[in-house]
Formats: C-alpha cells, structure tokens, sequence
C-alpha cells in the first residue's frame, strides 16, 4: 500500500547539487509576495480605494481555492518535479505581463497567473522536498525553504523603491522594474530544476476530488487547514497594510512607508532562517507557541501605538512570529497522514485561500472604521485561533 511506501522509504541521501536547485524554487516561490508592494503602488498610480486595491491580493489567493487540490490530484498522475515545472512557467508569464502596462484589467491578468502559478508550485514543491529529507527534520527544512523564500518578499519593496526613484536606469518602467528581475529568476529555476535528478515515490492510486476533500473530516487536518488559512491572511494583510499605517499615523509618502512591508520581511527571513536551527532542537509545538504570542504582542502594539519606533517594533514582531507557523502546521499535516501527501498538501495549499479572505474583510474593515485598525483588528483574530491551535499540535520534533 502507499502507506507502507512512504513510511517505510530508506534513508535518503541528498547531494547540494538536488538542494539549490529547489531551495531556488522557494525563492521564485516569493514572488507571490511582491503582490502586496504592487497593489501600493497600483493603488496610488490609479487612485483606488482600500477595498479595490485589496482585490489584487485577494484575487492572486483566490486561485488557491481553485487550483490547489486539482494540483494534488495532478501530482498524483505526472509527479512532483514536473509540476513544480509547470508552475514555474506560468510564473514566468505573469511576470512579464505587467511591463506592457499597469491599467486595472493588465495587472488583473498578470496577478491572477501569479496566483494560479504559485498556487500549483505551493502544492508540488512542498511535498517534493520530503523526497529529499527524512520526516524528522522536515519541518526545519521547509523553514529553511521559507527563509529563502522570504529573501524575494523582502527584496520586491526595495526593487521597487529603488526603481520608482530611478527610472532613467530602469528602462521607464519605474517601480515596475522588479517584474522582469523575478522573471529572469523563473526562467532560471526552471532551466536548474529540470537538470536536477530526483528520486520520487510512486503512489499506489491517483485520488480523485471528492477523496481529498474527505480529507478534511479528520479533525486535526481541518484545524491545521484553518491556521493555514490564518497564517497567510496575517501574512498578506502585515505585507499591504503596514505601508498604510504608517502613512495615515505619520503622513509619510509611500516610497517611504514601504519600508514598512520590507521591515516584515527581513525579520521574517531572520525568523525562517533561526528557525531552520532552532527546530532541529526544540519541540514544534513549543516553538509555534512562542511564535504566535509574539504575533499577539505585535497585533496590540499597532492597534494603540502611533509613532514609528513602536510601530516598527509591532511589525517585526508579526514578522518574526509568523516566519514558521507555515512550515510547522504544513509538516504535522503531512507528518499525520504519510500515506496521502499529495492530498494534504492540496489541502494544505488551499488553505492559502486565506490570502483572498483576509485582505477583503480587512478592506471592508478599514472603510467601515475609517483607519487601519479596523484592519489590523481582523489579523488579530487569525492570531487568537493560532493560539488555540497550539494546544493541537503533536509534541514530536
């Protein structure tokens, strides 16, 4: 049976030259975040409202629901690298739509392949590591993948500063610049990857739709679906709203309020990169404690703090608090059910959907209350359920 394929797989030996060219893919796995920085700028370029520029977040996540099981299911027929390659390719095209133009309609096509590409990559690369790396210590090495990752996130608002205060050495594209460097980036990903020999277990059937979903009726798979859900809504409306907190508190222009979603993602990256370490010797499950009360104390700090120096402070904490809470839910889903990864990892990845819930509430929120921390007021109840999702978690390492 498939159980016994995967539980009982030898000891894997894995070589650098099987490692970077995944750890790439994480990083083209980033560009996803680029999405929050864009939609600022689009915001400002086409003078949108709060509620009409959080459509281009929630609309890149929303594929998440879409495509995210399908993808499982696909995984099942054609296997992991090849899916991670296709995802690569649609990430490609997406980023180098946006350098013909930045009207509503072009940026709504380009956001939703960036959507659909990341949403299949999320889904395949994920369990493609676990071919590589022994159960124990995957959860340290998908932190480690979340860190690379991260290093594109926080990359994407300082591209595109440097590129809106640069144009005559950018091409005229302005901020819009960072859209063909991820590009080549893909491009590059998908050359190394496909050179890269990789091992994968077969399974014994391919699941169909209905199958995975039943997935979410064991209990444990459900609550981690919904802090998936959490995580990534927190994620998505730090990496929007943040730039606009500052600027509504303190009245500072964008280029330098964007520093704001930079600042999350350097201590993001700090977080996966400790994390990575820290894991290999500490429990998940206090980790993820630890974590989430630092979102907490975060989330409070914006909601009562108006000047910069405690406002940086509340965001670093979000940042830093959410780098692993990703990778810790994501391994004790596969790590609970090893017979069916492809599946929860569909599921899993569905759960990013949150991505296109929180920014909206969070939107709708904001208009309601008039400032940001109508916003902020709704991260702060993904953060109480991540607290509650704690006294779940498996206590293994």
């Amino acid at each position: 049976m498939a159980s016994n394929t995967i539980a009982a797989a030898p000891v894997r030996k894995t070589t650098l030259l099987q490692i970077i060219p995944v750890m790439l893919c994480f990083f083209a796995m980033g560009f996803v975040d680029l999405v929050g920085t864009a939609s600022n700028y689009v915001q400002k370029d086409l003078s949108l409202t709060d509620s009409e520029a959080n459509l281009f977040p929630s609309l890149v996540f929303f594929w998440f629901l879409i495509f995210s099981v399908p993808t499982g299911m696909l995984m099942n027929r054609i296997g992991r690298k090849k899916t991670v390659l296709i995802s690569l390719v649609v990430t490609a095209v997406s980023l180098f739509i946006p350098i013909f133009g930045t009207s509503y309609g072009v940026m709504l096509v380009a956001f939703s392949l960036l959507g659909i590409g990341n949403a299949l990559m999320q889904t395949s690369l994920n369990p493609l590591v676990s071919n590589l790396i022994t159960p124990d210590k995957l959860a340290s090495t998908l932190t480690f993948g979340q860190f690379v990752k991260a290093i594109a996130s926080f990359l994407a608002p300082i591209l595109a500063a440097w590129g809106a205060t640069s144009i005559m050495m950018t091409f005229g594209l302005g901020w819009r610049v960072l859209f063909p460097i991820y590009a080549v980036f893909s491009i590059l990903s998908i050359l190394l990857l496909s050179a890269t020999p990789i091992q994968e277990e077969r399974p014994d059937k391919a699941s169909g739709f209905i199958e995975c979903i039943r997935l979410l009726g064991k209990p444990f798979i459900l609550l981690c679906f919904l802090g998936i859900m959490c995580h990534v809504g927190i994620d998505v409306g730090t990496n929007t709203t943040a730039p606009k907190i500052i600027m509504e508190r303190l009245e500072l222009p964008l280029e330098d309020a964007g520093f704001a979603t930079g600042l999350y993602f350097i201590f993001r990256t700090i977080g996966c990169l400790l994390g990575a370490f820290i894991l290999r010797v500490m429990s998940p499950k206090v980790f993820f404690c630890i974590s989430v009360l630092l979102m907490l104390a975060g989330m409070i700090i914006l909601l009562c703090c108006d000047t910069i120096a405690p406002i940086y402070v509340g965001i670093a904490l979000i940042g830093f608090g959410n780098s692993n809470v990703f990778s810790i839910v994501f391994a004790q889903a596969l790590n609970h059910t090893p017979s069916e990864q492809n599946e929860v990892s569909g599921l899993m990845i569905m759960g990013l959907f949150g991505g296109t819930i929180f920014p909206l509430a969070m939107g709708y929120a904001s208009d309601v209350t008039g400032g940001q921390s109508g916003a902020v007021t709704v991260m702060t109840i993904g953060v109480i359920y991540l607290i509650l999702l704690t006294f779940k978690l498996k206590t293994y390492k």
